[in-house]
């Protein structure tokens, strides 16, 4: 069965311009990523996060000119401007809100990768090869620019369904602010992470969950054998609990979606119920931890 080349909008994420002489310095000293890697048609996937090392915000960081593009949640990108601009102190940079101006899509399907696309910024998602292209473009004419480079139109929920099942957190649909943290939610194995680039906000929590193997958790894909529970509801191994669903999608065979689970509990051979529904999490290839 083939798999076409189609584009979803994504109404729901937004655009922060980072802009002025001191935008590098100024992110790289605050984000999980490394800034200097970013370049024409190379983005970088990154995390914003408290001193103590817990999420607040993840973003993919790409370069259109001399300005930084954060594509980031748009319900959560007036706080991620405020929280930024705490930090800009002297240096020069400015910060703004690009979501009225500009469009952000996701390409996905066969060949997705190969197509010329003239676009603000377009790049191959950093994360995982699997999830395609995305791109920035100006709102009046991001579908016509995607149509005539020889994209379907799709719905969102189709890229949601391959996201789900790829094992892609989604910002605060599957992280929660001020509480995950990152080795937890795969942001070690999606390139979310550089190890070698310095201090940031968090690094230190970061580093050490990682060099004392202290993830004890992990979020991944898995199916339900019925309509999926809310968001929020407790996984149970028996009178334990053993995770929590996070996003999720109902579909033809009953429903696919992440959640978080205990990694002991993926060695006990009890069921996995979730508001009296049977779970069954399954590993993606790119996860590493010892089944």
């Amino acid at each position: 069965m083939t798999d076409p080349p189609r584009f979803a909008i994504l109404e729901d994420r937004g655009v922060l311009a980072v802009s002025g002489p001191d935008r590098v310095d100024f992110l790289q000293g605050l984000v999980s990523n490394d800034i200097t890697k970013v370049a024409t048609g190379l983005a970088v996937y990154a995390a914003f996060l408290t001193p103590q090392g817990k999420y607040l915000h993840d973003f993919f960081i790409s370069e259109a000119e001399d300005v930084l593009l954060l594509e980031c949640e748009l319900g959560g990108l007036a706080a991620l401007q405020k929280r930024l601009s705490m930090y800009k102190l002297r240096a020069e940079v400015s910060l703004a809100d690009q979501s009225q101006d500009l469009a952000v899509a996701a390409i996905f399907g066969e060949g997705s990768a190969d197509a010329t696309l003239e676009g603000i910024a377009v790049y191959a998602d950093p994360r995982l090869a699997k999830a395609g292209v995305r791109c920035i473009l100006s709102k009046g004419d991001a579908e016509t620019i995607l149509e005539k480079a020889g994209f379907t139109a799709t719905d969102p929920a189709d890229y949601d369904r391959l996201r789900l099942s790829l094992g892609l957190p989604d910002a605060s649909r599957d992280l929660i602010p001020e509480k995950s943290i990152l080795l937890e939610n795969g942001f070690d194995e999606l390139n979310g992470i550089d190890w070698n680039k310095g201090c940031y906000m968090g690094q230190e929590l970061t580093a050490r969950t990682k060099y004392r193997g202290l993830v004890k958790k992990r979020l991944m894909p898995v199916t339900f054998d019925g309509p999926p529970p809310e968001p929020g509801t407790p996984v149970m191994q028996g009178d334990k609990e053993a995770g929590e669903v996070r996003s999720c999608q109902t579909t033809e065979y009953g429903g696919l979606g992440l959640a978080l689970i205990r990694l002991d509990a993926l060695k006990d051979a009890a069921e996995l119920i979730a508001g009296g529904v049977n779970v069954t999490p399954r590993k993606p290839d790119w996860m590493a931890f010892q089944d």
